[in-house]
């Protein structure tokens, strides 16, 4: 392909674009409002989850949670044991 033939290429899809924008007609059909739709979930939730991320860390390093945790509420056995795994 020549570089004249991308560039019309690009041109082209650069026009089209430009049209739906001035027509007010984004998508051709139903599946890509969908797929529109879908594809901005994700990226909400990969956001939403990269949040959380951060702010589990900013907490964390900032009132320092390993030294507020109550090392002796560990120590003490929880639940029952399991005789069937004796040997």
């Amino acid at each position: 392909m020549s570089t004249a033939n991308i560039g019309q290429q690009l041109e082209d899809q650069w026009n089209d674009v430009l049209g739906r924008v001035a027509t007010k007609q984004m998508f051709q059909s139903d599946w890509d409002i969908a797929a529109f739709a879908i594809f901005f979930a994700f990226i909400g939730l990969i956001l939403l989850l990269v949040l959380l991320v951060l702010i589990r860390c900013f907490c964390c390093c900032c009132c320092d949670c390993d030294s507020s945790v109550d090392k002796k509420k560990y120590k003490t056995k929880v639940g029952v044991d399991n005789f069937a795994m004796e040997p």
